[in-house]
């Protein structure tokens, strides 16, 4: 039974602001979102460095204020990027914490620990959220978890992808699949909610979040889910919208104060959060206050925030939400009449302006509100885990049929991109294309392979490249057939063969030159355990001032017993004060580099002379 148990993997919903765990429990033939040691069913992807401990999650989010420049969040919009990414200029100005290039322009995260300069890269960051999602999972199973699917943006390119396998990793996780979010929440939504349905059923999937946003359009026809298209911006949300009220009531603290706080990270980080606090309340009352006392130089904030200006500032990006589901629909070419179910997800996708333009651009149809949009994600990569998993019986057997996010393809003359496997296209698939040598005589020829959308392909993303050569002499015009050929798992294989001679050659696209090398993946499993020992460090030394702490008072509290004190001798007695003055100045004192010993030592002290007057108390 043990083992069974621990072949079970989970599902999490690795998200920008908020990630979420989910099981499938076997005895009940259902998903459990599992609760944190808060008792939330999200936990925020924050994590907080100090002078004494590292912080994950909820702990992390709190202290932000006091703590910015070392209060990483965000490291899903890092991940997989170039430090020189305009994407990644744009956002570290907003950001409090400072971000710098590393080798080959891999952006990374620079925070103070213990008094000492770290630099982490995002892969990094994200490893430690997941390793708090796991130990959310493990409290809740009682054992331990190794296996877990991982969802990510639909629009996550290669390197975005191959990234969070290496966070996985490094978390000491086996990411079994990365999975797309839209297409988690519309199984949660099709097992969940339309279990039932006869015929087939167009689902549109509709997931705005905290930093990323997507649509998917799914089909779903008894137990099968065939993605049909997909569309997004992994830099548009929550975030983005906290952003524009941010730097509004930046604008109004200039006007009315006379002062700027653009370059203070710490009233920055305290407005921010009167902004979140704002945001979510103006999704149900037509107007809020967004006060902060002693907001900057000794100065109180008080301000209002209407509903009609909250969606005033915010339009263009809701336009933009628009703009992506026109393109989806257009992609899937069908029409938005015979779209049967739009299903919200996505934190954001809870405000009202956005669910009005939803619902007016499909003719007033009743947008699905029937699943927790926060929750949805996870409880679809739960299943997918669940169906990865040996000897999980009671499973819905459905099949998934998923589309590869962006075109694939390979550069020809002029540096134009041929498109071999265009975006949207239903996977596994294999397409091949037949090119041609452009001089005479050609001995062999180069093989570039890119994905995006862009025409030249230089400005596309290079995943890999191979040399085929040994041709016949021959006039240009020559053949050549390149395969391209994408599994259930989105791994790409690209081939090449001359068919005269029979030669081929051919590549896995694994994305080494994006991805960590083995030798740095190693290192940081090595630096995630060294986190580990620093923290179960902490957290035994805090439990050990706590107990002597305790035994301080309980002492103190013996001691004013009339029959106890006639009891001691007055050396005894001068001894139990000397010993507790000893263990007060210890935890009165700055010095946070007292080894933990020290205090084990006095707490040991202490408990003996305890034990003795219970002794005494008994004896009385």
């Amino acid at each position: 039974m043990a083992k069974k148990e621990e072949s079970c993997a989970v599902g999490i919903d690795l998200g920008t602001t908020y990630s979420c765990v989910a099981v499938w429990q076997e005895q009940h033939c259902r998903v459990e979102i599992i609760h944190n040691d808060q008792g939330n069913n999200t936990t925020p992807s924050f994590v907080a460095f100090t002078d004494h401990e590292r912080l994950i999650g909820d702990a992390a989010k709190n202290q932000a204020a006091t703590n910015p420049e070392n209060t990483v969040f965000d490291a899903k919009r890092l991940i997989g990027r170039k430090y020189g990414d305009h994407i990644v200029q744009k956002d570290k100005i907003l950001w409090p914490f400072k971000v710098v290039a590393g080798i080959n322009d891999k952006p990374m995260v620079v925070v103070n620990y213990k008094g000492q300069e770290k630099q982490l890269c995002a892969e990094e960051v994200s490893s430690m959220v997941l390793v708090k999602m796991r130990e959310i999972a493990e409290a809740f199973l009682e054992h331990p978890v190794k296996n877990a699917v991982v969802t990510v943006p639909a629009y996550f390119n290669d390197s975005q992808r191959k990234a969070t396998i290496d966070a996985g990793a490094i978390a000491g996780l086996n990411v079994m699949r990365i999975i797309s979010e839209p297409t988690a929440a519309a199984i949660a939504y099709g097992l969940d909610k339309r279990n039932n349905c006869v015929g087939e059923r167009n689902i549109f999937i509709f997931d705005l979040g905290g930093g990323t946003f997507d649509v998917s359009l799914l089909t779903i026809k008894d137990k099968n889910f065939c993605v049909k298209a997909t569309a997004g911006n992994t830099h548009l949300g929550g975030e983005d919208i906290d952003n524009r009220m941010v730097n509004y009531f930046v604008e109004e603290m200039k006007r009315k104060h006379k002062v700027d706080i653009s370059d203070n990270p710490r009233a920055l980080r305290r407005l921010r959060t009167a902004c979140e606090r704002a945001k979510r309340t103006l999704s149900f009352a037509i107007t809020t206050n967004v006060e902060v006392d002693a907001l900057f130089q000794g100065i109180d904030f008080y301000s209002s925030m209407s509903r009609a200006k909250f969606e005033e500032i915010n339009l263009e990006l809701f336009e933009e939400c628009m703009e992506t589901v026109k393109r989806c629909l257009t992609d899937a070419k069908i029409e938005k009449s015979s779209v049967h179910d739009v299903v919200l997800v996505g934190g954001s996708s809870r405000i009202p302006k956005v669910q009005q333009l939803l619902k007016d651009f499909f003719n007033g149809k009743d947008l699905c509100q029937s699943i927790n949009p926060d929750e949805a994600v996870a409880y679809g990569a739960a299943v997918q885990a669940a169906l990865l998993s040996e000897g999980i019986k009671n499973v819905p057997n459905l099949v998934l049929l998923d589309v590869t996010p962006l075109s694939l393809g390979t550069d020809i003359v002029g540096d134009i991109m041929s498109v071999v496997i265009p975006r949207n296209t239903t996977i596994p698939v294999k397409r091949t294309q037949v090119y041609e040598t452009v001089y005479d005589n050609q001995s062999s020829v180069g093989v570039n392979v890119y994905e995006g959308e862009r025409t030249r392909a230089s400005d596309n993303n290079l995943l890999g490249f191979f040399t085929l050569s040994g041709f016949p002499r021959a006039p240009r015009g020559h053949p050549v057939d390149v395969t391209f050929v994408i599994d259930e798992n989105g791994i790409l294989f690209v081939s090449a063969e001359e068919k005269t001679t029979g030669n081929k050659n051919n590549i896995t696209i694994t994305n080494d030159k994006e991805r960590l090398s083995t030798e740095e993946v190693g290192r940081m499993i090595q630096e995630a355990n060294f986190f580990k020992v620093e923290d179960e460090k902490f957290l035994r030394k805090a439990k050990t001032k706590n107990d002597l702490d305790s035994c301080i008072y309980r002492i103190r509290k013996a001691l004013k017993k009339d029959d106890i004190n006639s009891l001691l001798c007055s050396k005894k007695k001068k001894d139990i004060c000397s010993a507790i003055n000893r263990a007060t100045n210890l935890l009165d004192g700055t010095n946070e580099k007292d080894d933990i010993v020290v205090f084990e030592d006095c707490l040991s002290e202490l408990e003996s002379m305890l034990e003795r007057l219970k002794t005494v108390n008994q004896n009385a």
